[in-house]
């Protein structure tokens, strides 16, 4: 047996790769190949990746640990396709922020991932080309829209990946896989290069085997970005103080998050509730009434900043371009052809809202309300360090077992809050049910990202202790 096989028996996270590459037990060289070697040996079965191109980093502390990247981020030369048709052959003439800085840092891409098309999904089922499957359960969907990147990571293909979350798209995938999910304060995270969703909500983070990676790798993304004025300078140390005890601290608990929860999901958040008491952490219920509005405010918003977005791929400047008789007719066939039904749906939506008909009864109120939520979320965090609960309603449901729009939507009913807040929020395990793992979701105050990750972090201890 070879180095590079034996060497190819584990997943190691990010922190341990490194460790093995310092010690000379692992050269970078090897450390690349193994994960060459397994998306070629897994990827099949799993459909986690749309491309795998190869492009080296610089020098840095990350020189020699592969990663992969949500297919919504650009990459210069590579293909950058959202998972839709109407961008298949669409080639980035440049690279996304948070990507170079991952490059910067020595890590070497080796994979491109599925998702929802344009980011718009909870299962990677609406990707234009194939759904992805979760590692843990074939049958099942990985979650979304940063599926196929979960998937990558759950799978050891690669230790970590970039995922993009407008309403939970980096932590609701992390809790169907039994991954780390972190989604950063908005705007410490620069959003240039990302093909836009939903401006005012997408986020750049890493999905990670755990949290002391995430930490790490959320660390290297931060820094404001000229060419991303949302971006901030803030100056956050997410290591430092992470292995640092979280005695007399308080969290929040809404009634509004364990109201109508699954039994077995509810059995499991209880377990968590004891074990924080257990390392004197205060848990009480609060309410924060807003909440129940979060999904319909999202899915106003959400859809009307998509509307407006997506309507640069007109097949006039690049992407996919139909004939027609006129460029009306182009226009027209070029979007009935690119675009998918969830795609056509969201568009439909944002554009209707945004009507000057229907602009003040839903749009305007929408964000009214949004403002009423960030305001009720803030308060809280006014008397408690932390707000927790399941990061999702139940665990992986089975692909195709969903076909009501509705009950699709919902699925992101406990992670839309935080980016409707701008929050830092991060799901990790927190148990199984069936075999299969469900998460536990932590949102901090803005800013507090550092405070969020030891929150996260010991928790992780005391559950794998």
């Amino acid at each position: 047996m070879s180095r590079r096989e034996e060497n190819d028996t584990t997943n190691p996270g990010v922190e341990e790769l490194i460790e093995k590459i310092k010690n000379h037990t692992l050269s970078c060289d090897e450390s690349v190949e193994n994960a060459i070697d397994k998306i070629k040996k897994i990827d099949p079965k799993i459909k986690a990746c749309i491309s795998t191109p190869v492009v080296n980093g610089k020098d840095g502390i990350l020189k020699g640990i592969p990663f992969a990247v949500k297919d919504n981020m650009e990459v210069i030369g590579t293909k950058t396709t959202c998972a839709s048709k109407i961008l298949e052959n669409y080639v980035s003439p440049y690279t996304a922020t948070a990507v170079q800085k991952v490059l910067d840092n020595g890590a070497t891409l080796v994979a491109k991932t599925n998702m929802d098309e344009f980011a718009m999904g909870a299962s990677t089922e609406y990707s234009a080309f194939f759904t992805t499957k979760n590692p843990l359960d074939l049958e099942r969907v990985p979650g979304g829209s940063s599926g196929g990147s979960a998937a990558a990571v759950a799978s050891g293909m690669v230790p970590f990946a970039l995922g993009s979350d407008t309403g939970g798209s980096i932590r609701q995938p992390a809790s169907f896989c039994g991954l780390v999910g972190y989604k950063p304060t908005y705007g410490l995270v620069s959003r240039y290069g990302l093909v836009a969703f939903a401006s005012s909500l997408d986020q750049i983070g890493p999905i990670t085997q755990n949290v002391r990676d995430a930490a790490l790798i959320g660390e290297i993304l931060f820094g404001m970005d000229p060419k991303d004025s949302t971006t901030v300078e803030k100056h956050l140390s997410l290591l430092k103080d992470i292995e640092n005890p979280i005695k007399n601290f308080k969290f929040a608990v809404p009634k509004e998050f364990v109201k109508d929860l699954n039994s077995d999901v509810k059995r499991i958040f209880e377990g968590v509730i004891d074990r924080f008491k257990k390392m004197d952490v205060k848990v009480e219920e609060v309410s924060i009434p807003s909440l129940k509005y979060s999904v319909a405010v999202y899915y106003i918003i959400a859809p009307a900043e998509a509307s407006s977005n997506l309507a640069r791929y007109d097949g006039i400047r690049y992407g996919l371009s139909v004939d027609g008789k006129s460029i009306d007719e182009v226009y027209m066939r070029t979007k009935d052809e690119g675009f998918g039904r969830e795609v056509k749906r969201r568009i439909m939506i944002g554009t209707f809202t945004l009507s000057a008909t229907y602009y003040d009864a839903y749009f305007d109120k929408a964000q009214r309300t949004r403002a009423k939520i960030v305001n009720e979320m803030n308060k809280v965090f006014d008397s408690y360090d932390a707000i927790i609960g399941p990061t999702t309603p139940n665990v992986a449901f089975k692909i195709g077992q969903l076909s009501s729009p509705l009950e699709y939507y919902l699925q992101d009913i406990y992670t839309i809050p935080a980016n409707l807040a701008g929050l830092p929020a991060i799901s990790l395990p927190m148990g199984k049910i069936g075999g299969m793992p469900v998460g536990l979701q932590i949102m901090c105050k803005r800013f507090e990202d550092d405070k969020m990750l030891r929150i996260a972090r010991n928790y992780e201890k005391v559950s794998q202790g």
